[in-house]
């Protein structure tokens, strides 16, 4: 081996153990510097997980606190229903227009009021002006099934004309009332007198008939009517009918037509309940 041949292989030695040295120096770069991201990133994980921790802590507080409002809430609504009758089934609303201070939004509500079903469609205006907020009901309607009832109707058709939607809601909780009232007064006389009274058309009639089995073609018919009238305003209206035999009508026609009379004047004086109580009893003990 010449000289130069020696000095090209020296110098291809040299130029490899700098290639090694540079491929080292960067080996060593890379590791330390993957040494120091690992362990930086270390610490942001466990950053993150205390964060992640606390957040999780307060997000079951919030939740606690909201499952405890939810529950208040829940408590108030069965009171209000319990008080007013009304039970909710259904809800939904649509946004019409949306302004910076105009809000327009259609509305459906369905339920019941103790027992009578309604169904309310109305649209609701909402302006605010300075920190004032008004409201105004418009295009009302109204479904009811007692919209059998005349009176009822006219009332309905009233409150769809004048979009008062309170005074429909305030007059339906009342007529409601009397109107399970009367339902329940029916049931408690049945089951207690189930010889003496008959109930016709069931528990929702508008009647009862009375009879004393050893009285055979003699009987009372107790009406009970609930008058709702345009205004709102709910008023019972009860009258005893009787009906006898025309053979005894002849002979005890002022003893029968005072019966109606004298059962206003216990109405008056006792009370439903009472009145109609002394009635049934009085008619049991007829012979």
């Amino acid at each position: 081996m010449d000289e130069g041949d020696f000095e090209a292989y020296e110098k291809e030695i040299q130029a490899l153990e700098e290639e090694i040295r540079l491929l080292t120096e960067k080996y060593e770069d890379m590791r330390q510097e993957s040494a120091f991201f690992s362990e930086r990133d270390l610490r942001q994980c466990i950053k993150s997980l205390q964060e992640e921790t606390e957040g999780e802590t307060k997000g079951h507080e919030s939740l606690s606190e909201l499952k405890a409002q939810l529950e208040s809430l829940e408590t108030d609504l069965a009171f209000l229903m319990e008080l007013t009758g009304f039970h909710f089934t259904s809800h939904s609303k649509k946004t019409v227009e949306k302004t910076q201070n105009r809000t327009v939004q259609k509305h459906r509500l369905s339920g019941k009021c103790h027992s009578i079903p309604f169904q309310v469609e109305f649209q609701l205006l909402e302006m605010q002006k300075d920190e004032k907020v008004s409201a105004v009901v418009s295009d009302l309607s109204i479904v009811m099934e007692s919209r059998e009832d005349s009176n009822v109707s006219k009332f309905v058709s009233r409150s769809e004309e004048c979009g008062d939607i309170i005074t429909f809601f305030r007059s339906l909780s009342t007529y409601a009332e009397w109107y399970e009232h009367r339902r329940h007064t029916f049931l408690h006389f049945k089951t207690k007198y189930p010889d003496i009274v008959t109930l016709p058309e069931g528990l929702l009639g508008d009647f009862i008939i009375l009879r004393n089995p050893k009285v055979p073609g003699f009987e009372l018919v107790m009406v009970w009517k609930i008058h709702l009238d345009e205004e709102g305003t709910t008023t019972p209206v009860l009258d005893l009918l009787p009906k006898v035999p025309e053979q005894v009508l002849e002979q005890s026609t002022r003893s029968v037509g005072s019966i109606p009379g004298s059962f206003r004047s216990a109405l008056r004086l006792l009370g439903i309940e009472a009145a109609l109580e002394s009635l049934i009893r009085a008619l049991g003990s007829a012979h």
